[in-house]
């Protein structure tokens, strides 16, 4: 079947960037802590604004903020604040740029506590991908969960920061802990 001809939650020929990124990232189970924290921090980034428009500026943000290495971006200061606010490639948002390095501090007491990233962020799918049973449509998408609002907890209580309920579910389905693509879906499981 061609690209074309297949059925997707989102994203299609006319816009190949997120049809990309739905058809080889939204999704798929991600265990590597960098990756984790690159999505955590672009959810956060979307907060008010269309993943379309965060997704365009992805590659700027791996530029910006380092390859979203935790260690380095949990160093940044002053001037790496004016630096970030001057850049027209990322979201200029002065909350949202101080909370990616407050962020990337937080995750290193994380990583010092739990051992990794992954090890603690998956513990609120009970380390598995959740898929919620019956026919999913892009209507019947919760917008936040139960998990999502206990990771939302969780992570504020740890002193993150944009880690509403609404963004960690966003997280959730972008890193494959929850598996929300619709049952017309190409990419959705068979039973």
């Amino acid at each position: 079947m061609k690209d074309q001809e297949k059925t997707r939650c989102f994203g299609g020929p006319e816009d190949p960037l997120m049809m990309r990124y739905h058809d080889e990232e939204w999704g798929v189970p991600v265990h590597d802590d960098r990756l984790l924290f690159e999505f955590l921090t672009l959810e956060g980034a979307q907060a008010g604004l269309s993943w379309q428009t965060i997704l365009r500026k992805r590659e700027n943000y791996r530029e910006a903020f380092d390859g979203f290495d935790p260690a380095k971006i949990a160093a940044y200061g002053e001037t790496d604040r004016r630096r970030l606010l001057a850049n027209a490639g990322i979201v200029r948002n002065r909350l949202k740029i101080d909370a990616t390095i407050n962020n990337a501090q937080r995750l290193l007491e994380v990583q010092k506590e739990y051992g990794s990233f992954d090890r603690y962020i998956w513990q609120f799918t009970g380390n598995q991908t959740i898929r919620r049973p019956g026919v999913l449509t892009m209507d019947n998408l919760p917008a936040k969960t139960a998990e999502s609002e206990a990771m939302s907890k969780d992570l504020k209580r740890r002193g993150f920061r944009f880690v509403g309920p609404t963004i960690c579910y966003a997280f959730m389905q972008a890193v494959g802990m929850v598996n929300d693509h619709i049952t017309d879906c190409f990419r959705a499981p068979k039973e």
